[in-house]
């Protein structure tokens, strides 16, 4: 048995007591459930590539399926400005900005209740799906306003509905993947996002085509066409989307034991089925200074990336008509998917998450400084191709570091992905009025270059952060206490558990 430590006196304490009573570790590991105690290693993994394989041909194609719909219903309102929105709802440039930035309203807010919820929810997939519904139902409803303070109204509702799947979906992921394992799944949740930012490009260039079709105008057409399909897809996904790992019927018994203990395993408690007062758990997550960190992190880069919201207005200011300018709008959102999957499989292969980010964040600052200082359309086409590399993919690393460095428990974990996509999601209210003055766009591009840099030194800082309390875990005694205030139990420590990516 490894050396006892007791960590310093925390609100983690209190959860520690609560969660478990007594976990077992024999020779620094987890022991085996009886089930798989007549297995031999060579068995196990066979079975672990195929209960994942399962795993992932029923939940990650739901996910992307439901998140192409999610910013296709997001990026509905930037489409509609080219086809006529602000005309037929007689909206000034500054009132389309504040529909955009009023989102945020009921999205910010209604995060943090909703991953509170999910956490007493046996389905947690079922909660996600009547979500789905609910936002297409209102996105729909956005094709029957008649005023610019109707849309606003609406525009909020949608928020509040939309605010349960993202951070949703990070928690669901993380309740069902191992920390190898979940690089690549939350690479497939950034592809479904990007192939929605551009498949609702090309989709509005279509829909387009439709304006005036039964006295309806196109942007309304475009609302109720592909609001009507979130819904249809997410009542027939509410039929196929699993439960947790230790109660999941997609799964045999013995499979559902071996992905519970793989999870404690790694996380260092019995968290595949651990009960904690939620409030007590998201009073720890409000004491970690490691999530107030990803908060900072993220609040830059949600600034970065709202240059998405515009992206129809700025690529329109290079001379294009309404359908060039949508079609222009997939390319850069494509690429990128094809830039992270590979980015993605350098992380998971040598354990990086720190060198990854830097590579962005540095193309963010050139790319930025190109779009800020020329007019020039080939220069400004392929400075806008490398956005969202700058600005979305750093967030999918910066939630795998939150899901691996605030490892147990389950609804400190929900807590902690909640306020980082909350918090930091409050610098889209104010991003949304920076974008003016085309063609230059001077306030919106100096904007996302400072906070890009903002974002590249504090993420910095972070890594000496946790490097420093790394070797304090290596070195033992008072060193090792000192690290453990913030929620390390003595079983992660027995378990070798450390800061991992940095």
């Amino acid at each position: 048995m490894a050396t006892i430590l007791e960590p310093t006196a925390s609100i983690d304490q209190g959860i520690e007591k609560e969660e478990v009573k007594h976990v077992e570790v024999v020779n620094g590991e987890k022991p085996l459930p009886d089930s798989l105690k007549d297995m031999s290693e060579d068995e196990m993994k066979k079975m672990e590539k195929k209960m994942v394989r399962k795993m992932d041909s029923i939940i990650l194609p739901i996910i992307m399926v439901l998140y192409v719909l999610n910013y296709i219903d997001r990026q509905n309102l930037a489409a509609a400005k080219l086809q006529g929105i602000l005309d037929d709802l007689h909206m000034t440039t500054q009132q389309f900005a504040s529909a955009i930035a009023i989102l945020y309203a009921g999205y910010i807010p209604f995060q943090i209740p909703s991953n509170y919820l999910i956490s007493y929810f046996s389905r947690p997939g079922l909660y996600i799906c009547i979500a789905v519904v609910t936002w297409g139902s209102i996105s729909a409803c956005t094709a029957a306003v008649q005023s610019y303070h109707a849309l606003l109204g609406i525009r909020v509702l949608l928020g509040a509905s939309e605010a349960v799947f993202f951070p949703g979906c990070l928690y669901f992921l993380s309740a069902w993947y191992t920390k190898k394992e979940l690089g690549k799944r939350y690479a497939g949740l950034f592809i479904g996002q990007q192939l929605g930012n551009g498949f609702g490009g090309l989709i509005a260039a279509g829909v387009l085509k439709l304006d005036g079709k039964h006295g309806i105008r196109g942007w309304r057409w475009l609302f109720i066409i592909e609001g009507v399909a979130t819904v249809g897809f997410g009542i027939v996904f509410a039929f196929f989307m699993p439960e947790y790992p230790y109660n999941a019927k997609m799964l045999t018994p013995v499979e559902r034991d071996y992905a519970v203990w793989r999870l404690e395993k790694e996380a260092g408690v019995a968290e595949g089925h651990e009960e904690v007062s939620n409030i007590k758990a998201y009073l720890s997550a409000l004491a970690d200074p490691k999530v107030y960190t990803m908060i900072a992190c993220m609040i830059c880069s949600q600034a970065m990336g709202s240059v998405g919201n515009f992206f129809p207005t700025i690529i329109k200011s290079l001379g294009y008509d309404n359908i060039i300018t949508l079609v222009l709008t997939a390319p850069p959102y494509i690429f990128v998917c094809f830039f992270f999957y590979g980015l993605s499989w350098y992380s998971d292969r040598n354990g990086k998450i720190y060198l990854p980010m830097v590579i962005c964040l540095s193309i963010g600052i050139v790319i930025y400084i190109i779009a800020v200082s020329t007019l020039s359309i080939g220069a400004r086409y392929f400075a806008i191709m490398w956005t969202p590399v700058a600005n979305v993919v750093p967030q999918l690393f910066i939630y795998n570091t939150l899901s691996l460095h605030v490892a147990r428990p389950y609804p400190k974990r929900a807590a902690g992905l909640a306020l980082i996509n909350a918090i930091g999601g409050t610098s889209n209210v104010w991003s949304a009025y920076v974008w003016y003055a085309p063609p230059h766009f001077y306030a919106g591009f100096g904007m996302v270059l400072a906070v890009n840099v903002l974002f590249l030194v504090i993420i910095t800082g972070y890594r000496f952060y946790v490097r420093r309390e790394n070797a304090k875990l290596d070195a033992g005694g008072e060193k090792a206490r000192h690290a453990m205030r913030h929620g390390i139990t003595q079983e992660q420590v027995d378990l070798g558990w450390r800061y991992v990516g940095y």
